[in-house]
């Protein structure tokens, strides 16, 4: 099949198919900028892009005519859809995203892009946001300069949590929102059924065996069971958290409605239960709940102290089954040192894993310094920071490979 310009689309395809998947800058060609803006629109979606897989679409359509649409979907469906429950999402991005009349080889990325009323709202009822959406679109309108420029989800996700606008802050939240953290599991010790286990179920085998005159025809499988696994947050409130306290109520009410088993607590000079109050389905209701729950907002810390009310009071109820402890604080304290690395070393042989999030660890040339800090470094399993939603979302990624591990 001969393209206008007279390149064969396996040619061009070929071609492609040679260079990097990824480019940091925008190649002159319209259909590796097509085919490289729908790959970003899969992977918002939670599809697995990867350089890979990328390749190995451009070799698909190698064996496909561009000029049939109905071609080109049925390939592409099969190299990103590798789960029954993407085809139908699947299937629809592509329609919302190819919908010009011409050949997708022909078509041009201003037309791709174009804010249509009736697509744009198609668009942001499907997509987890529309980044690079530009305000004041009109139907018809073309907007090119959108790829060109970093999306505004991009700018946001990578901008520092005390920096941000109220207007700023509440499109962090809805972000937030549509990506919350999905339930931790666990293996457990017990195994059930399954086909492709790593282990050989001999009873169901033997089973089995006695319809065919005890001959050992099939193996039959077992794998292990899992079970969701806790999740414990402990967030410092204290008065040099401040900026960042309203995002990280925020993120507290996103925790507590992901599924699974989350208990969340807030400190600052004491320490406040926050499970319950932000337990309310309606989020302005819940934080303001949480905000008048925690008393001493705003003020002091002492963190050793609020560690060992936990220890104490709430430790034996939630730290069961291989939970997972996140302390988010900047290490601040008011209080003695020795106090806080005895109760965080209690706290650390009590959980599966205990991470440590600080804000400050996003601000260049931050070093822990501050006594506590440097007393609870050694005792905690992960240092990360907790400063932008990139940090958030790469914290997420971190817990949810914590079972592979």
């Amino acid at each position: 099949m001969k393209a206008k310009t007279g390149t064969s689309s396996s040619e061009r395809l070929k071609s492609l198919a040679g260079r990097p998947a990824v480019s940091p800058t925008v190649h002159p060609d319209p259909l590796l900028e097509n085919l490289l803006l729908f790959a970003r629109v899969l992977r918002r979606l939670g599809f697995g892009v990867t350089p890979d897989r990328f390749a190995l679409w451009l070799s698909a359509l190698e064996h496909v005519d561009l000029a049939r649409k109905s071609e080109v979907r049925s390939a592409s469906r099969a190299v990103w859809a590798s789960r029954h429950e993407e085809v139908a999402l699947f299937d629809r991005v592509f329609d919302l995203f190819f919908r010009g009349d011409r050949p997708i080889h022909q078509l041009e990325l201003g037309r791709l892009l174009s804010r249509r009323q009736q697509v744009s709202q198609k668009l942001l009822g499907l997509l987890p946001g529309d980044p690079d959406a530009v305000p004041g679109a009109e139907e018809g309108e073309t907007v090119i300069e959108a790829l060109r420029s970093p999306s505004r989800t991009e700018v946001l996700r990578r901008k520092d949590f005390a920096a941000l606008t109220e207007e700023e802050r509440a499109a962090v939240f809805a972000l937030l929102r549509r990506e919350p953290l999905p339930p931790l599991v666990r293996r457990s010790r017990r195994f059930r059924p399954g086909r492709g286990g790593d282990a050989l179920d001999l009873k169901r085998t033997l089973r089995k065996s006695l319809a065919r005159g005890g001959e050992l025809v099939e193996l039959a499988r077992r794998r292990r069971r899992r079970k969701p696994r806790p999740l414990v947050v402990l967030c410092d409130l204290s008065g040099s958290m401040e900026p960042y306290a309203r995002v990280l109520l925020e993120l507290l009410w996103v925790l507590g409605w992901g599924g699974g088993r989350r208990e969340l607590f807030a400190f600052g000079t004491r320490l406040t239960r926050l499970t319950r109050a932000l337990a309310d389905p309606d989020p302005d209701r819940a934080l303001a709940d949480a905000a008048r729950a925690v008393v001493d907002f705003g003020g002091g810390t002492r963190i050793g102290e609020a560690l060992r009310r936990f220890n104490v009071d709430w430790g034996r109820r939630v730290l069961g089954r291989g939970a997972v402890v996140l302390l988010v604080s900047d290490g601040l304290d008011r209080g003695e040192p020795e106090l806080v690395e005895r109760e965080l070393g209690h706290l650390a042989r009590s959980c599966r894993r205990l991470i440590w999030a600080n804000p400050l660890l996003g601000v260049p040339g931050y070093e822990p310094l501050a006594r506590s800090m440097a007393a609870a470094l050694p005792l905690v399993d992960d240092f990360v920071p907790i400063h932008n939603l990139k940090s958030v979302e790469e914290l997420a990624e971190s817990l949810e490979r914590l079972d592979r591990r």
